[in-house]
């Protein structure tokens, strides 16, 4: 699979949720994470029982003026915004941050002025912030397509997936000759 993705909460308010958001990105393959404005500590979370922290990068900013993404990833703000393209809807770049804002707030301004993108999880009402991140990263496993599809039947057999073609390498044209 090609790219990767970071996953992070601008004020983070519950330590407990921190754990579970930063576990469950480390069980999808997250390559690096990220708080803004927090005063979350790796290593002080009890709820992160795979100690994300070791494993993967973390980042601590400490407003969204002084938060630098490598170059290229595109920063994508989750947001309960009738703004906001509805996830499944949404196609995701190929290096991505992602970032929540802390349970009981939005986005700060600040931060969703830097974002490239913002979606909404189609719910009647705002989600805890560590199932909201589990929900995008389920959602940016399922759009890679690297699974068989869905059968047309209930109970049905998954269908297969086409067989990976390799051939010559493909040349993108980078601007005018």
């Amino acid at each position: 699979m090609r790219g990767y993705f970071g996953i992070g909460v601008e004020r983070f308010s519950k330590p407990s949720n921190a754990g579970n958001l930063f576990r469950t990105a480390h069980a999808f393959g997250a390559g690096f994470l990220f708080t803004i404005a927090s005063d979350i500590k790796p290593g002080n979370i009890p709820s992160d029982t795979s100690e994300s922290w070791r494993e993967i990068p973390f980042y601590s900013f400490v407003s969204p003026a002084s938060m630098e993404l490598p170059k290229g990833c595109s920063l994508v703000g989750v947001e309960l915004s009738d703004e906001a393209i509805e996830l499944p809807s949404f196609r995701h770049p190929r290096t991505a941050a992602y970032v929540l804002g802390a349970e009981r707030y939005s986005l700060s301004p600040e931060l969703s002025e830097r974002c490239h993108h913002m979606v909404r999880i189609p719910t009647r009402f705002s989600l805890n912030v560590a199932t909201a991140g589990a929900i995008v990263m389920y959602d940016r496993l399922c759009a890679q397509g690297r699974f068989a599809g869905r059968p047309v039947a209930v109970g049905g057999a998954p269908l297969e997936p086409p067989p990976h073609v390799r051939g010559a390498p493909l040349r993108r044209r980078r601007g005018p000759d």
